[in-house]
């Protein structure tokens, strides 16, 4: 029973963490990259001309490409190290709990993206429909 649902399952954490990632992107960009830029400069984020849009770009492809499970364990590593930034850079100074400002949030994505990028992605994951196409032959 487990093995015939987890490929739903895998496929439903992928949409609703790659949806997270992807709007949160998106808001960096159409909010206006100058306003996360500044607030990278004001928290300390080194050259945060270049850090506001590559996170936002990567939360936004990363976002994308989540849901449509492609390129997993490299996207979800760029993920996970984006949370992991944020996390060092805003949320442990404010301890765990996530209505304080804490990491817990950020923490769950990273996790989240990592559990689900190094297990194939689930049901309809555009990484499995590469693997089917390919042959392997040992020599």
């Amino acid at each position: 029973m487990v093995d015939q649902v987890r490929p739903i399952v895998l496929l439903l954490a992928r949409i609703a963490i790659g949806a997270i990632f992807l709007v949160h992107g998106v808001v960096k960009f159409t909010g206006g990259i100058g306003g996360t830029t500044a607030f990278f400069e004001k928290i300390g984020i080194p050259l945060p001309g270049v850090a506001a849009p590559v996170v936002a770009t990567v939360e936004t492809l990363g976002g994308a490409a989540l849901i449509l499970g492609a390129g997993l364990p490299i996207v979800s590593v760029l993920l996970a190290l984006d949370m992991i930034g944020a996390a060092v850079s805003v949320h442990f100074a404010n301890g765990f709990f996530v209505d304080k400002g804490g990491y817990e949030f950020v923490l769950a994505l990273a996790a989240g993206s990592l559990a689900v990028g190094f297990t194939g992605g689930g049901a309809l994951a555009l990484d499995s429909l590469w693997q089917r196409g390919r042959t392997t032959t040992n020599v």
